[in-house]
């Protein structure tokens, strides 16, 4: 094996909810985690002579030539500019697993896990996912103001972990300086997107609110508690359109935060035609029309399904999917017949709407 010629060691978040699933009743999936390694006492020079693939310039993070899992080489880092990519990066031979190490995050992301499974836990990593802490590793937090989302990301995706005090009060002090501001708006895209995929997306904005961290860049989120319970089916993009938020404050923000745009297309639908989908069957026939040819769904779909999603009750859900979903699968077999079928143009269009729409109501009238 090529890894039998490196000294390596499994980091980060498989070794973290390995943990959190052995020591706590609600399980993680360990499996599901990214398996991350770092090499110590190695070059670029050799993984690259033994088939692996450097990904990015600015950090020596390669790929495995097999497994494609990632391999870094052991670093340090020194700040030398603002924001998150503000660094000075050492990564030769001489760098140590415990120098690695001591540059992380959190003190659960900061373990490390030999070949022959013994563990390399010098900032007490261990007893925090015991007793449920999120706590910095050291003071050098503070140098990257991506970490206060990353925290707050970690407190939605781990329930029954919380904040350490002294790292609730290095988040506030970051926030409070502007260091936030720094970030680009898609790396707090991403953070955001990974908490609402979380268990618990609701301590998310609990935690930035706590430490002023929603000011800069989810304003629209401030005057929110944040004490509602999110739909454990729905997943991400779903639960970003059923925020309780208006539209133009959704829009807002995914437009600051360079959100891809089906995420604008989702909220505008929701506050569009969400209403014509939770009164089903009792809708009007030409609104139904209307609002189907608005959707395109006999083209494509999936915008429809999208909006199904946001139906509030499962039983609702599934009528719609039962009976509206196989209404467009019909409504794309109708035809005019043969004498109107000769008009051209926009007559013809308006024809075959009229008859789609007469198809619509005596679909609706035999429900």
């Amino acid at each position: 094996m090529l890894t039998q010629k490196l000294e390596i060691y499994l980091v980060g978040g498989a070794v973290r909810d390995r943990l959190i699933s052995e020591q706590h009743a609600t399980p993680h999936n360990a499996a599901a985690s990214d398996r991350d390694w770092v090499v110590v006492g190695s070059t670029a020079e050799d993984l690259l002579a033994l088939g692996f693939v450097q990904v990015g310039k600015d950090f020596p993070v390669f790929l495995h030539p097999q497994t494609k899992e990632e391999y870094a080489l052991a670093r340090t880092e020194r700040k030398r500019g603002s924001g998150h990519t503000g660094f000075e990066v050492d990564a030769s031979p001489t760098v140590t697993l415990l120098e690695d190490l001591s540059r992380r995050d959190l003190t659960i992301n900061a373990i490390a896990e030999a070949a022959n499974g013994q563990l390399v836990d010098p900032s007490g990593g261990q007893q925090d996912i015991a007793e449920g802490w999120l706590r910095h590793v050291s003071g050098a937090f503070v140098e990257d103001p991506l970490r206060v989302f990353r925290v707050a990301r970690f407190a939605a995706q781990l329930p029954g972990f919380n904040v350490a005090a002294e790292t609730q009060l290095l988040m506030s002090q970051m926030c409070t300086e502007g260091e936030l501001r720094t970030l680009s708006p898609e790396r707090v895209w991403q953070e955001l997107v990974k908490a609402l995929a979380g268990p618990e997306p609701q301590r998310f904005f609990q935690v930035l609110a706590a430490c002023g961290g929603l000011t800069d860049w989810l304003p629209e989120c401030e005057a929110r508690t944040w004490d509602l319970a999110f739909d454990p089916r729905a997943d991400a993009m779903l639960r970003y359109t059923k925020l309780p938020l208006a539209e133009a404050a959704l829009l807002a923000l995914a437009d600051r935060l360079r959100a891809p745009k089906s995420i604008a297309q989702a909220v505008h639908d929701r506050f569009a035609y969400l209403s014509v989908l939770q009164s089903w069957p009792q809708v009007d026939a030409s609104v139904l029309w209307k609002t189907l040819n608005q959707l395109r769904a006999l083209q494509d779909p999936q915008r429809l399904i999208r909006l199904i999603g946001l139906v509030d009750e499962a039983e609702d859900r599934l009528r719609l999917e039962q009976q509206l979903l196989p209404l467009c699968a019909e409504l794309k077999q109708v035809r005019l017949d043969s004498e109107e079928a000769q008009l051209k143009g926009a007559e013809f269009g308006q024809a075959l709407n009229r008859q789609r729409e007469r198809y619509v109501q005596r679909y609706l009238s035999g429900l």
